[in-house]
């Protein structure tokens, strides 16, 4: 074989090998989310969501008021769960492509460097809004998500959905939760359908509030479906809260625990007979200047009532 066929047949080989790499790498990007750095992000408004693979599959959500983040399958088992962590924001404009840019970088989004910063600490709390199936007077709740799909993101409201699957006393639960979140809210919405050994199924579910270690005050005003909770973090106050419809609400309890991360507010109530339960929650940041008191954060979320 001359020398040109040799060298021929060695370019299509190599240029078969670079297609089949990017084809790989394309499907991978479809399963699992892409890690490109969004400049085209910077300073832009709108709600917004991505997987984020550089920090343990994270996954990531904001609008112009607010941004929230759960953690993914890369995320260890202890001392995690399927709570809602909040990023407290007060610049109007996209922060979650920066932000894990700037942790890659050695930069911690732990520090406020201008914009907010991450002090809001979410272990194996239920966070912000967390759910869980609840059992003979325990909550029983998910790791991690399991897949996700984004829906719509980068315009006036995001939209996706993330799977949780887990074990429980009472058979293996299966949570599909459609998340969105509109541009000007504090609170996103949760449409949630539950299985239980893969058929719809009516289960004790209950959302929780974390109280920090009761480091937080909490409220609650069971007319309105409303539980939340105040506290200060840096000399700055924090409201957090849920909402779900009053007439779906049994019953709410503040239960203060002496486990780190197990104390909660937590609203009682049971999925439909085909599964679904609907709630949202949030949290508003006296920093970003708009709802600088317990008063007003209570006011937001009854105005705010599920009908």
């Amino acid at each position: 074989m001359n020398t040109l066929i040799k060298s021929s047949l060695k370019s299509i080989a190599l240029t078969l090998a670079a297609s089949f790499i990017l084809t790989a790498c394309s499907n991978t990007e479809n399963i699992f989310g892409s890690n490109k750095d969004s400049a085209t992000n910077n300073n832009k408004v709108m709600a917004y969501a991505r997987f984020v693979p550089e920090r343990r599959d994270d996954f990531a959500w904001e609008n112009d008021k607010v941004a929230f983040r759960v953690y993914g399958p890369a995320a260890p088992l202890k001392g995690h769960s399927s709570g809602v962590d909040a990023w407290l924001k007060r610049v109007d404009y996209s922060i979650i492509d920066k932000w894990y840019k700037s942790h890659v970088e050695g930069i911690s989004y732990h520090v406020d460097h201008g914009e907010g910063y991450d002090p809001y600490h979410t272990g194996i709390s239920r966070g912000v809004g967390g759910t869980a199936v609840w059992i003979d007077g325990k909550p029983y709740a998910a790791h991690n998500y399991k897949s996700y799909k984004v829906l719509k993101s980068g315009g006036d409201e995001v939209i996706f959905n993330l799977v949780y699957e887990w074990y429980t006393p009472i058979g293996i639960v299966k949570e599909s939760k459609t998340i969105s979140l509109a541009l000007g809210d504090q609170l996103y919405k949760v449409n949630s359908e539950f299985t239980l050994d893969g058929k719809p199924a009516k289960l004790p579910i209950a959302v929780g509030i974390a109280t920090h270690d009761e480091k937080a005050k909490v409220y609650f005003n069971q007319s309105t479906g409303r539980i939340s909770a105040w506290e200060l973090i840096d000399g700055q106050g924090i409201g957090t809260g849920a909402l779900l419809e009053p007439s779906t609400v049994t019953n709410i309890k503040h239960m203060p625990s002496n486990i780190k991360d197990e104390s909660h507010i937590w609203a009682f109530t049971h999925t439909d007979s085909q599964g679904k339960l609907s709630y949202q929650a949030g949290f508003a940041w006296q920093k970003a200047g708009e709802i600088t008191s317990n008063k007003q954060w209570s006011n937001y979320l009854d105005a705010r009532m599920i009908k």
